[in-house]
């Protein structure tokens, strides 16, 4: 159990506040997911790294990768606040979106994603989370009314059913298949050479079609398709996250976690609950939802597993922030007190609450 580690997450705008609230609940780090780079460096073209406005295709007001200095600025920072940056998931949609699609763009934005990653290795920085979402994750409410008022996001795709594609047609799967392997089998090499491990985060919700665009990554063959046959590398792991597998089915969660996490292919953990599967479910608090929180942490130190846990989507409770300081610190607290409880023996049976 003393492998596995705790780090605050959902975090896009990095404060001195925010790692103050990491460190006073004992986080080791922080993952940022889409931080609001410029893409912009501040020094001279000769300058290692170069600048994005100079590459041919490039755009000045619109960039489309990461700078080196911003992400050396970013790990230090943190560094400072004796925390770690445990990863970074999720560049802008618009950075590869033409990569997804299979788009007439796609082979400059692959090269640049490339220089994302060097970027990210050279700032040395482990991780970099993605997923293959060209219409990202859908709710159809973020108001749900969850345990003692506070509020949660829901979906039920009976509301969605009939939307119209979000990409002007309807795109089949072999297709988004097809520009996944162009896209993985290019990208790849480059994370193994600048020592980044790429972390792909499932589907949400994980549906085998929405609004026109298939949803690959739904279920454990698809993941195996990925990670074992088309781009096997100890570099290409999971960001498994715990609610959408639980989306797909509890058998389907347990069984991929055990699976994947054997083999060492888990490089980080979305730790959340959900209540029901698709087509239809809620999130929910922590410890109230379908998946048993506590038998997922002994199954995770039972196959070895040696990354972090981070909270994600959790519910808005009275008088919180935008950033939910009150129920992240409820859910991480929760996340330590099974850690600690499972690593010394006494794994406690939590009651429902009232």
């Amino acid at each position: 159990m003393g492998r596995i580690r705790i780090a605050a997450g959902s975090i896009r705008d990095l404060t001195d506040e925010v790692m103050q609230f990491a460190r006073q609940l004992g986080c080791s780090g922080l993952v940022l997911n889409t931080p609001p780079l410029t893409g912009r460096p501040s020094y001279g073209s000769n300058a290692i790294g170069g600048s994005y406005w100079e590459r041919p295709g490039g755009s000045a007001d619109v960039p489309e990768r990461w700078d080196l200095l911003e992400l050396v600025q970013l790990r230090r920072r943190i560094e400072e606040a004796d925390l770690r940056l445990e990863a970074l998931e999720n560049v802008p949609i618009h950075f590869y979106e033409q990569a997804i699609l299979g788009g007439p763009d796609r082979d400059r934005q692959i090269d640049n994603y490339c220089e994302t990653l060097r970027n990210v290795g050279r700032a040395g920085i482990p991780v970099l989370g993605y997923h293959w979402m060209a219409n990202r994750v859908w709710r159809t409410t973020k108001h749900a009314k969850a345990r003692g008022g506070a509020t949660t996001s829901t979906f039920d795709f009976a509301l969605v059913a009939d939307a119209p594609p979000t990409h002007g047609r309807v795109y089949a799967e072999d297709e988004l298949w097809e520009s996944y392997v162009y896209f993985i089998e290019r990208v790849l090499p480059v994370a193994e050479e600048y020592h980044v491990v790429l972390a792909l985060h499932p589907d949400d919700p994980p549906l085998p079609m929405l609004a026109g665009m298939p949803r690959l990554f739904r279920g454990l063959e698809s993941f195996r398709r990925a990670v074992e046959e088309i781009a096997p590398s100890p570099n290409h792991r999971l960001n498994f996250c715990m609610g959408t597998w639980a989306e797909m089915g509890l058998d389907e969660m347990y069984a991929a976690m055990e699976y994947f996490g054997r083999k060492g292919k888990i490089a980080y953990v979305h730790f959340r609950n959900v209540r029901g599967t698709v087509p239809a479910f809620e999130e929910t608090f922590v410890d109230e939802g379908d998946v048993d929180c506590a038998r997922a942490v002994r199954l995770l130190d039972d196959v070895g597993f040696d990354g972090f846990l981070i909270d994600d989507h959790v519910p808005h409770m009275t008088d919180d922030t935008i950033y939910m300081h009150r129920s992240r610190a409820y859910a991480i607290g929760y996340m330590r007190g099974l850690m600690h409880a499972i690593q010394t023996g006494t794994t406690p049976t939590f009651d429902s609450v009232a």
